[in-house]
């Protein structure tokens, strides 16, 4: 996904040196999570993800609660994501590549499941290819930045966790489309452990070169970290084999890991457009949200109005937001529908249950303490995207 190209910035400017501890409380939380999340999808295959587990295990209103931070937090992904792409694939005008992604994905996911899901698997080889390529070939000639130990802070670790965190939150998606898969007991377990292990191997690489290469201090400042390692690759052309050679294989790489970094972004816009209509279908047929929004189109099986929907919104906070506003409020809000998620799975019964209940635990405690890491403003507006969310449920849905 993005992630991969834009998080390890800011998370470097919260941990410092700390970043490795950092990705890997990420990491445990992410697996906790994932854990849970496939215990659920196997006793509730259908679609809505944690909004439906949540109506099952703990009631109506708990649900609610986790369909709504999953449709705003995700809503704010699609946004912060194609900017990010427009700002790699077209930095002159990155919003107008913004609004064209998002339009023309979701006219891919309205052609049917299938299209969503041959697209993904060439993104993911490509995305995945591309970056193997590009650390084998710039790290053997890149040259390893001073280390300068920082000081340990705990809050701007758990911080750093929680920026990274936006990266793991792909692999429930897959969760959100129980109703497409084939054999969803047997498949969606194997495609959320399977998706988050390629995950975790590919960012523990690309961060521990990033942070090797470049150092905390200039990692913290870049504003491509990925494209930055290659800086020493042509600096090491300059030394061997002349500046021109070392200048255009520079160049060449950069364009390289643009083309990458835009596919890659492309590629998590497809699957997240998918997960908030397949959620935003389920809970239109609970009337938590407007009937219409239900609406399948028979050509092709998808939620096509829901998909239009949620498409339009991200549209207008492309053009009205920036990424990193974005990116604060998707994390504090995915984090708080884990955590129902994690609670969900708690409360299953000892049939349902193949995990210990510390697994859970862990995640649920991850979760809330990520979250409260956050900057103030993402916890004080997702709260009141979500309390707004109850107030008119109550009003104008049901009781």
């Amino acid at each position: 996904g993005a992630g991969v190209f834009f998080v390890w910035a800011p998370a470097a400017a919260s941990a410092g040196s700390w970043l490795p501890l950092a990705l890997a409380l990420a990491a445990v939380v992410a697996t906790a999570n994932a854990l849970s999340t496939t215990q659920l999808a196997m006793a509730h295959p259908v679609s809505g993800g944690a909004y439906t587990y949540g109506r099952r295990e703990l009631g109506p209103r708990i649900g609610f609660s986790a369909g709504v931070l999953f449709l705003t937090g995700k809503t704010a992904s699609v946004s912060a994501i194609a900017l990010i792409a427009g700002q790699y694939l077209l930095p002159s005008q990155p919003r107008l590549l913004a609004v064209v992604a998002v339009v023309v994905l979701a006219v891919i996911n309205i052609s049917g499941i299938r299209s969503t899901a041959v697209v993904s698997a060439v993104v993911v080889a490509v995305v995945v290819g591309g970056l193997v390529i590009v650390l084998a070939t710039a790290l053997p000639g890149a040259h390893t930045a001073a280390q300068t130990a920082t000081a340990f802070e705990p809050f701007g670790v758990l911080r750093a966790a929680a920026i990274l965190f936006f990266s793991f939150a792909g692999y429930a998606r897959i969760a959100t489309l129980g109703e497409e898969v084939r054999d969803p007991r047997r498949t969606l377990p194997r495609a959320v452990v399977s998706a988050l292990g390629t995950t975790l191997f590919v960012y523990a690489a690309v961060g521990s070169a990033c942070l090797l290469v470049l150092g905390p201090a200039a990692l913290a400042v870049s504003t491509s970290p990925v494209a930055d390692l290659l800086v020493d690759l042509s600096v090491g052309g300059g030394a061997n084999g002349g500046m021109a050679a070392g200048a255009r294989a520079g160049e060449a790489m950069d364009v390289a890991i643009r083309v990458i970094a835009g596919v890659a972004c492309l590629g998590s816009l497809l699957g997240i457009l998918a997960g908030l209509s397949r959620t935003g279908l389920a809970m239109a047929r609970e009337r938590d949200l407007p009937g219409p929004v239900a609406f399948v189109w028979p050509r092709t099986g998808t939620p096509v109005i829901a998909e239009i929907a949620f498409a339009l919104i991200g549209v207008a906070a492309v053009v009205l937001l920036d990424p990193t506003t974005l990116i604060g409020f998707s994390s504090c809000a995915v984090l708080g529908y884990y955590a129902i998620a994690n609670t969900a799975a708690l409360r299953q019964s000892a049939a349902a249950r193949w995990l210990p209940r510390w697994v859970s635990g862990v995640g649920l405690v991850g979760c809330l303490a990520l979250a409260l890491s956050l900057p103030w403003l993402a916890i004080v507006v997702a709260a009141g995207v979500l309390g707004s969310a109850h107030l008119v449920r109550l009003l104008t849905l049901k009781p």
